[in-house]
């Protein structure tokens, strides 16, 4: 992985590319999304699936009886 340094005002910045990390903070919640945005694109199938038995449990379970 290619890691392409640009300097601005707030200091250096990094690259975009899934699963990077900044050398001065860790961003676990922008990590996450960009791990998973990468899966998404790489297998939308499971992804769509996951999606659709996440959503499937959630309604049978909060259906009113």
């Amino acid at each position: 992985m290619v890691m392409t340094n640009t300097i601005r005002k707030d200091g250096p910045t990094y690259s975009q590319e899934p699963g990077h990390r900044s050398e001065t903070t860790l961003k676990p919640g922008r990590d996450l999304l960009c791990y998973l945005k990468a899966y998404a694109k790489d297998r939308p199938e499971v992804v769509a699936m996951w999606c659709f038995g996440i959503g499937f449990i959630l309604g049978w379970k909060s259906r009113p009886w």
